[in-house]
């Protein structure tokens, strides 16, 4: 799979003409990692709630999807407006909280 366009700034991905905010090049890779890793397997479970047609869920794992985006940095407060603190706690919080 080819590497998706960035924007000259490197906020952006372009993907088939849209555009999707980057992740934020400051988390550690082995950090990354796992927060792709919670965002995924949090994906799966929405699949399956949506398979089971089980609200709760759904819900559930939605919420863990936002909570794996925001640390992240894709969703939430650009962390090009963050400072280096708050983007280590941004991301940091989001390897704390359960999942």
């Amino acid at each position: 799979m080819a590497e998706p366009e960035r924007t000259p700034d490197g906020r952006y991905l372009v993907i088939d003409g849209r555009r999707w905010r980057a992740t934020d090049p400051e988390i550690p890779e082995e950090q990354a990692a796992r927060l792709r890793s919670l965002l995924m397997r949090a994906r799966r479970d929405v699949r399956a709630a949506r398979r089971d047609r089980d609200d709760d869920a759904e819900q559930d794992a939605r919420s863990r999807v936002h909570a794996a985006k925001v640390a992240l940095g894709e969703r939430g407060t650009p962390w090009w407006e963050q400072d280096s603190a708050q983007r280590r706690r941004r991301w940091q919080h989001g390897l704390d909280e359960p999942g």
